[in-house]
């Protein structure tokens, strides 16, 4: 489990195809490693990855082809900047929202204007991510914890403060941007509960309209 708070910004250092998927050596930049050992997890982008070898400033990790058709990991190169987290603690301060280094899909910035000192992104994600994506809700992108401050449909905008910006890899985020996106676990676990019953039906993954007007949940 991570917190979605960015600890340091790292670098792709190497790619390497291994058997059908690949192994990606990460230079970590000012990320203290020294409570860091073999199999341990560290997220990149919001992607757990767990550390299979520590050469002393980095690590090198597995990620594999679901991991690959599921984030924007193919968009990252040799050169790439990433945000890093360790993972949670029992004694570390929970200063975003639990975060389980899981992407759920991926989002595209499609807007980007000065708001004050702060920066305003608006981010399109899919379809299936809107119904769990909420006003002041939280949600994790590129691995940071961010607060939603307006909805639209399947878009969703962020206010990014100056230090957010100096401290992660958004304030390179232009319109075309492809960023990982993790949605609020607890959204996510409410949904399975409202199923009940028909949680146990092996075509149940989430709720779909007709089952929440059935419900009363949609009103028409």
């Amino acid at each position: 489990m991570f917190t979605g708070i960015i600890e340091a910004i790292g670098t792709i250092r190497a790619i390497t195809p291994k058997g059908g998927d690949v192994r990606v050596l990460v230079e970590t930049g000012k990320l203290d490693l020294g409570d860091v050992k073999l199999g341990d997890s560290i997220a990149v982008n919001g992607v757990c990855l767990t550390a299979v070898e520590l050469p002393g400033n980095g690590f090198w990790a597995d990620v594999s082809r679901e991991t690959l058709a599921r984030t924007a990991f193919d968009d990252l190169k040799p050169g790439s900047p990433v945000n890093l987290e360790k993972a949670l603690t029992p004694s570390s301060r929970l200063g975003g929202h639990l975060v389980s280094g899981h992407v759920d899909g991926i989002g595209e910035v499609i807007a980007r204007e000065d708001n004050a000192r702060a920066v305003q992104f608006r981010i399109r994600a899919p379809r299936e991510l809107a119904r769990y994506i909420a006003l002041k809700g939280s949600i994790t992108v590129d691995g940071t914890s961010l607060t939603v401050n307006a909805v639209n449909g399947a878009e969703f905008e962020l206010t990014i403060v100056p230090h957010t910006l100096a401290e992660t890899i958004m304030v390179d985020y232009r319109p075309g941007r492809r960023v990982n996106l993790e949605v609020d676990l607890l959204a996510r676990y409410l949904e399975r509960l409202l199923l009940g019953d028909k949680a146990a039906e092996p075509a149940a993954s989430g709720l779909t309209e007709s089952f929440l007007a059935e419900h009363g949940y949609l009103k028409h």
